[in-house]
């Protein structure tokens, strides 16, 4: 009777894990719509490169980096909300930027939008960490963070369809968000009411270190993302080959988060981490200075992006197993105020490679591995208890 009861149990998270997982999945593809779309909608609404950018700072500031404000909103209410709603938001928005009159009205559906998926990324990551095995957690948080990784990758596929045609994608959302509230069960924070004093001390100690490794990983490898097209076009390639190979690094990226989650449940937290990041930075290097032309080419793209991309679930967990009280809130400081950070910070390498070139840049991104890589050494290990 208990085996059966427990077979249930199983049974029942793992539905939960696999709804907010596809949740994750749309509500990523729709986000990586928006850079693909700017040329249209420069066009469409006759305003300069500039003020179209504007909108990628817009989408990052709401979805990004005020996720862990919103993280602190939804766990004072029903997260299953959040988890349902929030790829819904996301997708209409997205999807309708075609049919708005004016470009201020743009601006503003591109911030709801950005709103939407700033919910719904902590309390889904909330829902996988409360509903999975203990001695699995790093393994369930990889599958969750695999999600959004193959839905950016699916997001320019979309956009390729169009303006016009888009809202049919917004479909895709609705049945999501109806499979999610029909699945999760009810969120709410049953603990005692938490001051804002004691969500501003979750942000203190390791897990300040924690955020400061992961802004400067995620810097390099964004800085490497934002230089890649130049670097090739400058070499003489096309299109396909950038194409091709942010789609391999893409690829790499949920196969190596799948992996470290996984090492991470038998080795420990942070052997993973500095594992990940110390073994990357030769091969990052190597693969700034190579081309297409190099048969290595692609398996190294391979490899860089399992490598870079092995320690973001690792560290969601960390941060979630650092506050156990507060897992929603811990997990928006890893997977959207370090992200929307460097996100913010990347321009930087922008502005490096205007008065050197593109590769120096890259380069130059790399040397932040060496902090971050320092910056894990120092961090204490996670207990594994029970989230509350």
């Amino acid at each position: 009777m208990q085996a059966a009861a427990t077979v249930t149990a199983t049974r029942h998270a793992a539905s939960i894990a696999l709804a907010v997982t596809a949740g994750h999945f749309i509500n990523d593809a729709y986000g990586a719509m928006l850079t693909p779309l700017t040329p249209a909608l420069q066009h469409k609404f006759g305003v300069s490169i500039a003020a179209v950018t504007l909108l990628a700072s817009v989408f990052s500031l709401t979805s990004s980096v005020l996720q862990p404000l919103l993280g602190i909103i939804g766990e004072r209410l029903d997260r299953r909300y959040a988890a349902a709603l929030g790829p819904l938001v996301t997708g209409v928005g997205l999807t309708l930027l075609g049919f708005v009159p004016w470009f201020g009205a743009l601006v503003l559906l591109v911030a709801a939008a950005g709103f939407g998926s700033g919910f719904f990324h902590p309390a889904g990551a909330a829902y996988v960490a409360q509903h999975s095995p203990p001695n699995r957690r790093g393994l369930w948080a990889s599958i969750f963070s695999a999600g959004g990784t193959g839905g950016s990758a699916l997001g320019p596929v979309f956009a390729g369809v169009g303006l016009t045609h888009l809202p049919w994608f917004s479909l895709i959302g609705v049945a999501v968000a109806a499979l999610t509230f029909a699945v999760t069960p009810s969120g709410v924070q049953k603990a005692r009411r938490v001051s804002m004093a004691e969500y501003v001390g979750i942000f203190r100690g390791p897990m300040v270190w924690l955020w400061a490794m992961a802004v400067l990983r995620s810097l390099a490898s964004m800085g490497y993302n934002a230089m890649l097209p130049f670097i090739l076009l400058g070499r003489g390639y096309g299109t396909r080959e950038v194409v091709i190979t942010l789609a391999v690094f893409a690829v790499a990226s949920a196969a190596g988060g799948l992996l470290g989650g996984r090492l991470s449940d038998r080795y420990g937290r942070t052997p993973v981490l500095r594992g990940a990041i110390l073994t990357t930075l030769p091969f990052f290097v190597a693969l700034i200075l190579s081309s297409p032309a190099n048969w290595w080419f692609y398996p190294l793209t391979f490899l860089v992006g399992a490598a870079v991309n092995a320690s973001i679930p690792v560290g969601v967990v960390t941060a979630q197993e650092y506050a156990p009280g507060h897992v929603a809130v811990a997990s928006s400081i890893m997977m959207g105020f370090s992200w929307g950070f460097a996100g913010i910070l990347v321009f930087l390498v922008g502005a490096l490679a205007d008065v050197t070139s593109p590769t120096t840049a890259a380069l130059c991104a790399m040397i932040l591995l060496v902090p971050s890589a320092v910056i894990a050494t120092r961090l204490p290990e996670p207990g594994r208890g029970e989230f509350r």
